[in-house]
């Protein structure tokens, strides 16, 4: 069989189920069955209508936060620490050991400090002249 290297105009989905699906299969060789599932806090306005919240996803015993986002108009008034305290006991629930996340250095490195979070991790110059810094908690 000939393989070849081909770079689509617009990723699909199908394209994305083509790369995760032999890694997929190799990782539950390795190491079991993930058993992922999301994990979302929304922040809802009057309306209902989702402004901003926590998107994330259990994994191998772990929750990595991939998104948290409160509206500037609303920073300071405890939203944030409370999507974060929601979401831990989520993982704590479901038996999590711990919760992984990255933020660049001019988002939040002290707010998840605050909560206890330690860096694991810092990438120099992403975006160039910042840092992104990836931390963990145990729980």
């Amino acid at each position: 069989m000939t393989l070849s290297i081909t770079i689509p105009q617009k990723a699909s989905n199908a394209d994305y189920e083509a790369v995760l699906r032999p890694l997929h299969e190799y990782n539950v060789s390795r190491a079991g069955n993930p058993n992922i599932r999301p994990v979302v806090l929304l922040l809802t306005d009057e309306a209902g209508t989702g402004v901003g919240g926590l998107w994330g996803q259990i994994a191998y015993d772990w929750l990595v936060i991939e998104l948290l986002a409160v509206p500037e108009k609303y920073r300071g008034a405890g939203f944030g620490k409370t999507l974060m305290d929601q979401a831990e006991e989520i993982a704590k629930s479901d038996g999590c050991i711990g919760i992984w996340l990255d933020t660049f250095e001019f988002q939040s490195c002290e707010f998840y400090a605050k909560l206890g979070y330690e860096t694991f991790g810092i990438l120099d110059d992403h975006p160039v002249g910042q840092r992104r810094f990836f931390l963990q908690k145990r729980i």
